[in-house]
């Protein structure tokens, strides 16, 4: 039978997460550590954003904690479903995107988010979203394997197809439609997720969340002794422009953060510091800059 949202327990969670994130990726990282910035929304709600920069391993990271009310929720989160327009909200979150210097560790991205609907006189709409997604610059199969094999581990228990639905799900979000092109080699997206009831809902972003350090971390570690040159790091900044489109044009949370009257710096956080746009560039066939686009950007079956 479905209860009601606990968004107490959901803030704690949320909050524990961010603290998590960021001590396992300052003891990574080996010398930079996260500034914190508490700051407060006028129409209510605040967070707690905490960036890294100048890392020894990133060069920058932010993780966000986010809990925000309003009395109108945005176009980018009631187009899609018009039964709520009209409603305040609340939304919590936690964010995280890494940008590490060495182009052989991949970006990675995760988010946890509730969101709750209200009006009064009527029951309360809420539904949980999230997911996490690599994007390689360098392409590794054991790397991409890896990182679905505990996606699908933090779908275990919820439903032999949801790993299938939400890596489907990821594959189709993360895509730059205007080049035909796929951001990364995906992992799990989800939203609107209510139909489990609240507890088992809650019960898989926590999954989800939880599982995040144990698929990025041990590639991080594998590939942060690569040695790497200008090339490299040309290339790295090329692909993160393709970063910074996804953002700006498609990621809903970005658009709703814009929209709802965000804190910009907050929201922005999850671009790279630096990112380069070359006019019609192509790899030179057969390089391993080549063999990104046409063997890792291209959605398939990573597990068999």
């Amino acid at each position: 039978m479905s209860t009601g949202p606990d968004v107490a327990a959901v803030r704690a969670y949320l909050l524990e997460l961010q603290d998590c994130l960021c001590a396992a990726l300052e003891q990574c990282d080996g010398g930079a550590h996260f500034e914190e910035d508490i700051w407060q929304r006028e129409e209510g709600g605040g967070g707690r954003t905490r960036v890294l920069s100048g890392g020894a391993l990133f060069e920058k990271g932010g993780v966000n904690f986010s809990h925000v009310l309003g009395a109108t929720l945005p176009a980018a989160a009631s187009a899609r479903r018009p039964e709520l327009a009209g409603r305040n909200f609340e939304a919590l979150g936690v964010s995280l995107v890494m940008h590490p210097c060495n182009p052989y560790v991949p970006t990675s991205h995760m988010n946890v988010r509730f969101f709750a609907a209200h009006r009064a006189g009527t029951e309360s709409l809420w539904w949980f979203g999230g997911g996490f997604d690599l994007t390689p610059y360098y392409g590794f199969e054991e790397d991409a394997c890896h990182w679905h094999r505990i996606a699908r581990d933090a779908c275990a228990g919820f439903g032999a197809d949801t790993y299938l639905r939400y890596k489907k799900w990821c594959d189709e979000y993360f895509y730059l439609h205007h080049r035909n092109e796929a951001r990364g080699v995906g992992g799990l997206f989800f939203d609107d997720l209510n139909e489990w009831g609240f507890e088992r809902c809650f019960g898989f972003a926590r999954s989800v969340g939880d599982h995040f350090l144990p698929a990025y971390l041990p590639i991080v570690e594998r590939r942060r002794r690569v040695q790497f040159g200008e090339r490299e790091r040309a290339f790295q900044s090329y692909r993160r422009g393709r970063y910074v489109e996804f953002n700006l044009l498609y990621d809903r949370g970005t658009l709703f953060g814009l929209q709802s009257g965000g804190r910009a710096e907050s929201i922005l956080m999850s671009l790279p510091p630096l990112a380069v746009w070359q006019y019609a560039w192509r790899p030179e066939p057969g390089s391993p800059e080549a063999e990104l686009t046409g063997k890792f950007l291209q959605p398939r079956e990573w597990l068999g």
